[in-house]
């Protein structure tokens, strides 16, 4: 979708991560809106715009609805709250892509839950990775039962496409 931003808006460029802004008027391609966070593309560079940002973008809809879930915490809500973030540039959520290799829950002395999770990027250059990181940690802070988390980048073993979910493979038509 060809639009404009309707204001200055913060952006982080993909794959580098570094942060800029982008003056009002500016002429963008949305390539990605997963996750309430916006994928543009200006000229031959690609931005992340933040979902507190995502209004600067002109025209856009955007499902801020959040899953609700039924009864006591489980370990599937943080799943499911995982599920929300994605790479800025891959149309996968970060579980479905296999970058989370572990998620643990601790129970507190506060009857809340500390969430500890362990996941990798696509590669290793990525400067993306603490956005992703920051992301997921916000998403698992959003259940009412967990008082934090912690999200921490890991290397080994070196993600490779093998980790994709049946249902990753198949949104990026991958078969087998």
């Amino acid at each position: 979708m060809e639009t404009e931003l309707l204001r200055e808006t913060k952006v982080t460029a993909i794959p580098q991560g570094n942060e800029s802004t982008l003056p009002e008027g500016t002429p963008v391609f949305v390539t990605q809106t997963l996750g309430g966070n916006v994928t543009v593309r200006v000229g031959a560079g690609l931005f992340r715009i933040a979902k507190e940002d995502a209004d600067a973008v002109k025209d856009l809809k955007l499902d801020h609805s959040v899953a609700e879930h039924e009864g006591d915490f489980s370990d599937e809500m943080v799943w499911d709250a995982m599920k929300r973030c994605f790479d800025p540039e891959i149309p996968v959520n970060i579980v479905d892509l296999g970058l989370i290799y572990d998620m643990r829950v601790e129970d507190l002395d506060t009857g809340k839950k500390a969430i500890f999770v362990k996941m990798t990027l696509t590669a290793q250059g990525c400067g993306m990775g603490s956005v992703i990181a920051q992301d997921a940690k916000t998403h698992i802070e959003q259940i009412d039962e967990v008082e934090s988390a912690e999200v921490e980048i890991v290397w080994d073993p070196v993600w490779n496409p093998q980790m994709l979910s049946e249902v990753g493979r198949k949104i990026l038509g991958i078969e087998g």
